[in-house]
């Protein structure tokens, strides 16, 4: 599944109050711990990650302490002790197997040593795969059998979403747009390799003007540093902001295309100059780059609270009355 419907799915979970047990299995750097922050913040309740990988296993039983000649385990100070929320497992299968054994019966009984987890707590975890080549250990069949797996992979929809939403580099998005798959690519020879996570990291040295190869390796830094050398073809875009694009032409080239696409949704910053890049677009360009155009720039508005404004001046216009058709869900009418 994409990371988009991992998170419906959990927020599925959550909402229906279901308590399952759950496995994440993903590659490094896609997201699974971050989607999982994200939906305890949107539900408003706890959030506690524990890295499993990290600890020995009195770390998570507790220390024996002896009281009235017995001993009697004391439990860690970071596990809940009440109210609602998730206790997250991070890197499950990279624990050693003595640690998963103690992991096993705190999510198979939800207690370990003295220790029981709250109602209104969820047990999830997440792992890596062998094939991502992460040092993990097997999952014992008990174990794994008590879990509901789901399995999530990189996907640049929800990656663009996300980064729209929190600030991401507007180069950065426009060369993913057309490189997806550089969105992740392990390579074995580096250490530093291209993953979503990476690519935000790209993100912060880029408005700082460093280096991305640091972050996302030296082929994909290359090929974006190329990339952005195409920005100095890219057409005026303040003028077709500001309604007076009327003698700008859409560029031919695929790769300028989606730089100027995504340069107009990231710098509209109210919905006039977003309907003025939905106007100009739908006069120089064909339909799919419209279409492609419309659905980030509706979720950038609706985030920036001017979808409203925006859908009032589409309808007025009949040159976009052919577009509604497709969006109503995405603008509410």
């Amino acid at each position: 599944m994409t990371p988009k419907e991992l998170k419906d799915y959990l927020n599925r979970l959550l909402s229906q109050n279901l308590p399952i047990s759950t496995m994440i299995w993903g590659s490094p750097g896609i997201g699974k711990s971050s989607i999982v922050a994200q939906l305890a913040r949107e539900q408003g309740i706890d959030f506690v990650d524990v890295r499993l990988s990290q600890l020995a296993p009195t770390d998570l039983r507790g220390l024996p302490v002896a009281e009235d000649g017995i001993s009697k385990w004391y439990p860690p100070e970071f596990l809940p002790r009440g109210g609602k929320g998730i206790l997250f497992l991070d890197e499950l299968n990279m624990a050693p197997p003595a640690m998963q054994g103690v992991a096993q019966q705190l999510i198979l009984d939800r207690r370990v040593g003295s220790y029981t987890v709250p109602d209104g707590w969820f047990v999830w975890a997440a792992g890596n795969r062998k094939e991502d080549r992460a040092a993990v250990f097997d999952m014992p069949s008990p174990l794994a059998n008590r879990f509901l797996h789901l399995q999530v992979e990189p996907d640049f929809d929800s990656f663009k979403a996300y980064a729209l939403e929190t600030g991401v580099h507007e180069q950065i998005i426009a060369f993913l747009a057309f490189r997806t798959t550089l969105l992740h690519k392990i390579d074995p020879q580096q250490p530093a390799w291209a993953s979503p996570r990476s690519w935000v990291m790209a993100s912060a040295l880029h408005y700082v003007g460093l280096d991305l190869a640091p972050a996302v390796g030296l082929g994909a830094a290359a090929e974006f540093a190329a990339f952005v050398t195409l920005y100095k073809t890219l057409p005026n875009l303040t003028p077709i902001l500001a309604g007076k694009g009327d003698n700008i032409s859409f560029p031919t080239e695929p790769s300028t295309r989606y730089a100027t696409a995504i340069g107009l949704t990231v710098r509209a910053n109210d919905a006039q100059e977003a309907y003025n890049a939905f106007l100009w677009l739908s006069r120089t360009a064909r339909a799919e780059w419209v279409q492609l155009f419309a659905v980030d720039l509706f979720r950038v508005m609706r985030a920036k609270g001017q979808m409203g404004v925006l859908a009032k001046l589409v309808k007025q216009d009949k040159r976009l009355q052919t577009f509604l058709q497709d969006f109503q869900q995405l603008i509410g009418l």
